[in-house]
């Protein structure tokens, strides 16, 4: 029976977040809260492995106290348990605090149940940096597979899984000693509407939630601010791309027009093909 864990994040829609114009950051209370779409596919993932080998799917996440309803988002996807830690300690955590923080939880976790296998989005659509995941396996000692978009086996008896991971011109598959960590891709799964059983418990659903006091053997230094090397200087939007020509005159000026413009392309492409 697999125990695996999903680390899980509650981040602000960023299809509808602003920014700041005077601070230049993102204004969080712009934009309503949901479970990162990455992690929700890591969810799907990790209840369909239960389905197929049996077992159980727990969550883990920091963040404030309404993260919670990220955790109740996963219940519904049919995740078993979910964990929460959560305190002023871990706030202003860069990448490297977040993966120390996680980490100490996992700890406590697979003291209470041993991990088979650690499942994480393949990164945060308000951070996009994908360290965490990698991070978290570096300090548990783990193998960690990335840009996974397929499982194909996880075989807890004689502890090894295989996956496909996703490469710029196919992909490769990897054999992996368990435990290990994946990081999957959006194209493992699609992640489907709720049955209404799992909805109900949900809305029901109090996860377990930890202080950093109820860690164990923790450097609070590495944690939130004190443990963040990382220093975001400036955020802004990217430009918005330029209208195109509009183009004028009679059809023969037009379709005269639209050469020109291709011609000048196709010689600014051949430029740059002759640089690389």
């Amino acid at each position: 029976m697999l125990h695996i864990v999903a680390c899980i994040k509650q981040v602000p829609d960023t299809k509808i977040i602003k920014m700041n114009p005077k601070t230049n950051t993102m204004d969080r209370s712009s934009a309503p809260a949901i479970l990162n779409p990455y992690d929700a596919h890591a969810v799907e993932e990790a209840v369909r492995l239960k389905k197929r080998y049996g077992g159980t799917v727990s969550v883990l996440t920091m963040g404030p106290p309404p993260a919670v309803k990220a955790i109740r988002k996963c219940i519904e996807i049919g995740a078993d348990e979910g964990y929460m830690i959560t305190d002023r300690a871990f706030a202003g955590a860069d990448t490297l605090a977040t993966s120390y923080a996680l980490t100490k939880a996992l700890e406590k976790i697979a003291k209470e149940k041993p991990i088979d296998l650690i499942i994480c989005g393949k990164m945060t659509i308000d951070g996009d940096t994908g360290q965490v995941g990698p991070g978290i396996a570096r300090r548990l000692d783990i193998p960690p597979l990335t840009s996974v978009k397929k499982v194909v086996e996880v075989n807890k008896q004689q502890g090894y899984a295989i996956v496909h991971r996703k490469l710029e011109d196919g992909y490769e598959v990897i054999q992996s000693a368990l435990p290990c960590l994946f990081s999957v891709e959006k194209e493992i799964n699609e992640v489907p509407y709720s049955p209404l059983p799992n909805m109900l418990r949900a809305a029901r659903y109090q996860p377990v939630i930890w202080a950093v006091s109820d860690l164990e053997d923790v450097d609070r230094t590495l944690l939130g601010l004190k443990g963040s090397p990382t220093i975001v200087a400036k955020v802004w939007p990217p430009e918005k791309p330029k209208g195109g020509e509009m183009l004028e005159g009679s059809a023969q000026q037009q379709v005269e027009r639209l050469m020109e413009i291709l011609q000048q392309k196709q010689e600014l492409f051949a430029g740059k093909e002759a640089r690389a």
